[in-house]
Formats: structure tokens, sequence, C-alpha cells
């Protein structure tokens, strides 16, 4: 993973809220709130919640007495997320980091993390944070972004970059959030921290946007992919853009897209 690829800054907050959240988050945010609330938890912590997508969809299942402790690494998406969130007193927010979170052990019987643990410059480390603040019998509950070639427009978004910078592609998207699948590595990886009842599901979903312009902005300017294509040329992230945006219309049409999503969801107990 590089450096640069946990950067969330400028205008990347706001337009991956905009823009990614509803084209390729919700739909597991959903998904991951619906567990959470089967699991009736009385205080949960969010690693990694970005600008909110889970969030606010898990506060809205969750009765009015929960502890709801969100954080994330980089405050603005936290800002975003709060902002979104609005006043909630049950609510508390966090500027934390998933390999050393300042809370006690046994602080929180289910802890969730959604396509946070790509980003993880150590997974076992992270994983075994988390064990350390979940209380016996509880559930840590995540998801991973499957294999590149099974989410179709961020692999379109990627073939069509390394066409417009064939020195030196961009790689973000397959390097991070897509590059962490493997069923049996990420089994190890929790075992190494402790965890022993583990289970992977895989879960396909479809990605839909108003336009291919759309799923182009969300990708080059909502994700530190940005950042990838600026310190190849600046003057081109305009162009890079339109150039993801026509083959997707190429492909998908020039009125609203749809495509295959594909991620992994874990549930994991010690």
């Amino acid at each position: 993973m590089s450096a640069t690829d946990k950067v969330f800054a400028g205008s990347v907050p706001k337009l991956y809220d905009e823009y990614l959240v509803p084209l390729i988050f919700s739909v597991y945010a959903d998904d991951l709130a619906r567990r959470i609330a089967a699991l009736s938890p009385s205080d949960l912590l969010e690693i990694a919640a970005g600008t909110g997508a889970v969030t606010r969809a898990v506060a809205a299942l969750l009765p009015s007495d929960v502890r709801y402790v969100a954080t994330d690494l980089n405050e603005p998406m936290l800002a975003i997320a709060r902002q979104r969130q609005g006043d909630a007193p049950r609510m508390s927010w966090r500027q934390a980091d998933a390999l050393a979170l300042p809370f006690d052990d046994a602080a929180f019987d289910v802890v969730c993390c959604q396509f946070g643990a790509m980003f993880f410059p150590d997974r076992s480390k992270g994983y075994a944070e988390t064990r350390r603040v979940l209380k016996p019998g509880g559930t840590y509950l995540f998801n991973v972004w499957d294999n590149i070639a099974d989410n179709v427009f961020a692999d379109e978004a990627t073939v069509t970059l390394g066409k417009v910078f064939p020195d030196n592609p961009p790689l973000f998207m397959a390097r991070t959030p897509h590059g962490y699948h493997d069923k049996d590595a990420i089994k190890a990886d929790l075992e190494r921290a402790g965890f022993k009842d583990i289970s992977i599901e895989t879960k396909t979903a479809a990605s839909r946007a108003p336009s291919a312009e759309y799923v182009a902005i969300a990708y080059c300017q909502g994700t530190p992919l940005r950042g990838e294509i600026e310190a190849r040329d600046a003057r081109k992230l305009e162009a890079a853009t339109d150039a993801v945006a026509e083959a997707i219309r190429k492909r998908h049409g020039s009125g609203p897209v749809e495509a295959k999503i594909q991620a992994l969801v874990i549930t994991a107990r010690p």
C-alpha cells in the first residue's frame, strides 16, 4: 500500500460522500446495519467510519439507549459523518487509529468496520486491537471488497487510466480497496489476532448511477485515485475523468448505468 492510499483530503471527502457512497457503499452499509441490529448491542464501536454511511444506517435501526462510538483515522471524513448525522446525544465521535484504539479493554460488545481493513498497515495488529476492546462473547463484523475483476466500474476505471498513463498506471483501486480479498489470508490474519469463530460470506450487489460521468467523478475525484492522477499530471485530472466516463459510456450506455459489485462480509468472535 502506498503512503498516499490513506489520504482523504481536500475535496475528496465531499465528493466521496456525494458520489461514491450512493454508488457502492450504501447497499453494503444497509446490509451491515441489519446484521449489527440483529446482535442487539448495548455498546457499539465503529472503526473507519468514513463519512458515516454505516453510521447513519445503523443508528436508524438501534434503540436510543445504545452507546455508539464512531471513529476514523481521517478527521475530514469524520467531520462530514458528524455533520450528516446531526444532533444525536448517544453518538460520540473520535479520531482514532485502528491499530491503537484509545479505549479500555472489553469496552464494546460489537465492533464494526465497513471497507476499512484493506487500509490497515498491519491487519493482524488491527484485529488484535479490535479483540482487545471486545467484551467476552463479543462480535466483530466487517467487510472488504472482493477482487477488482468482480467490481466492474472500478476495474474499467483502472484499465482506462492505464491507457491514459501507460508509463505509470494509477493502480490505487486494484492495490488497496481491492487488494485484500483472499479468504484464507483474511482468516489467518484474524486467527493470529486471537479470533476463532470466523465466517466469510461473498455478497454480490449492483452498483447504479445516473450516468457514466457520475461513476467517473466518483472514482477519479472522490478517492485517493485523484492524488495518483494529479501526481502524474495535475493538468490531466479532467481529461482522465472524461476518459473513464467515455469508456463506461461505450460499454453501459449514455443513460443510467449499472454494473456488478462484490464484497466479502466477515463475522469473527474470539
